[in-house]
């Protein structure tokens, strides 16, 4: 064979194997055995090399793990054993310092929280044993009486010091917060910083929060829970300086004021019945420190649409991304629905907010695409990540930490069976996209 020949023969086939390798996609399971929530974040943040999220088992068990990102290796540890079969315990995770890490979780409306540590998690992986916190003081419950520990969301903020911050609905079925300055050994007991007066016990906002580490954290809720409030609007403020603030940069309290109202609050969506109960999805921010909203309306619960808000101009602008379908657990024959708000959900890139992942109903499952705008949500182009699934596949998530000029990826819950949030058969699942 001629020295030509073989050269074009090698040619051709660097030519194959390079567009393959252009064109290819990566995607895979972190776990056949876990579930989550959407309401305690970050699910998943990236450290180096890794990524480290973590999961409910079918049993129970508290389970952390961490995806190697140059070998697709996956290794796992149980953080707690059978706490409890609920996939609102998953666990949200910090990173302290450069390698340090925490694992913060609950149980469903208990009395507890729980943190797990792993001082270095590029080395062995093997957190520490579960300490247990009580967040709630006498003080403060005496105030709003109610002990409901459920959620976790950590932060730490450069420009305080490095402080470290956690809220979750813990007293009085509210929106609480605690911080730590130590690195998270000691934390202080937690504080309502929402609540409406004259306190109402059953009422219970939900919360979604967002922060860059920096100075400032995003925080998006509700009136309460769709399925109780007849009208569920949607509301925002921002935390900096010790400070709550509302959009305009107007002070609404501090941490020795709290709570506030939400009517203090700035408004995103007013309900209407017509429109629908409103729930939330996830909240970012945009290059100027704006935040970004996704949230659902839902006219009908057999239809929940789903919506992109952005502050812009000392104004909110809404724009409809798309109608999703009803709920998406598996309900059981001859019975209503126990949560028919449970939308397949959607989640912000933490660096690029024109870019969102989303689960709706394609074909009678629930599919995750990814839907990217350029002009502030007014139009968007979508490409399918699953198509064609045999299961449904919901809660997808962006590992905070990603930026926007790295490969995307995102995480979520493939279900071959959910009929409750505490009798479920999930999986965690990945898929890599590169730019």
């Amino acid at each position: 064979m001629s020295y030509f020949l073989r050269l074009l023969i090698l040619v051709i086939v660097f030519s194959i194997c390079s567009f393959k390798l252009i064109g290819q996609t990566n995607s895979g399971y972190i776990t056949k055995n876990g579930a989550w929530c959407w309401f305690s974040d970050p699910r998943a943040i990236i450290v180096g090399d890794f990524i480290v999220t973590g999961w409910v088992k079918s049993n129970g068990t508290i389970e952390a793990g961490r995806l190697d990102l140059q070998t697709n290796n996956v290794d796992t540890n149980v953080l707690y054993h059978k706490l409890e079969k609920d996939d609102h315990n998953n666990p949200s995770f910090l990173l302290v310092d450069d390698k340090k890490v925490l694992a913060m979780y609950t149980q469903h409306n208990k009395r507890e929280l729980f943190i797990n540590a792993i001082d270095d998690v590029s080395n062995l992986f093997e957190f520490g044993k579960a300490r247990r916190i009580n967040p709630i003081s006498r003080e403060e419950y005496r105030k709003f009486p109610k002990r409901t520990v459920t959620y976790v969301n950590p932060f730490k903020l450069e420009a305080n010091n490095d402080r470290l911050y956690s809220f979750g609905r813990w007293t009085g079925f509210k929106p609480n917060l605690m911080w730590s300055d130590d690195g998270g050994l000691k934390w202080s007991k937690a504080k309502v910083f929402i609540s409406k007066r004259p306190f109402n016990k059953k009422n219970r906002p939900y919360v979604k929060y967002y922060s860059d580490g920096i100075s400032k954290i995003h925080i998006v809720f509700t009136d309460g829970h769709p399925k109780v409030e007849p009208l569920n609007g949607v509301y925002y403020v921002y935390f900096e300086n010790e400070l709550f603030y509302n959009a305009n940069g107007e002070v609404i309290s501090n941490i020795e004021d709290m709570p506030f109202e939400p009517h203090q609050a700035s408004l995103i969506y007013t309900p209407k019945e017509s429109d629908g109960r409103a729930w939330i999805a996830d909240i970012g921010q945009d290059e100027n420190s704006n935040p970004v909203v996704l949230y659902t309306k839902s006219p009908s619960q057999l239809n929940h649409e789903y919506w992109y808000a952005r502050f812009m101009d000392g104004k909110w602008i809404s724009s409809k991304i798309c109608d999703s379908g009803e709920w998406f657990p598996k309900t059981k024959k001859n019975k209503k629905e126990s949560e028919p708000y449970y939308f397949g959900n959607m989640t912000i890139h933490p660096d690029n907010p024109n870019i969102i992942y989303l689960s709706r109903k394609v074909n009678g499952v629930f599919e995750i695409e990814r839907w990217e705008t350029e002009n502030l949500g007014e139009t968007w182009k979508n490409e399918a990540i699953t198509k064609n699934s045999k299961y449904d596949n919901v809660r997808p998530f962006v590992p905070r930490g990603l930026k926007a000029n790295q490969n995307e990826i995102v995480l979520w819950m493939e279900n071959k069976k959910y009929t409750h949030f505490t009798k479920f058969k999930s999986s965690i699942k990945y898929h890599f996209r590169e730019q």
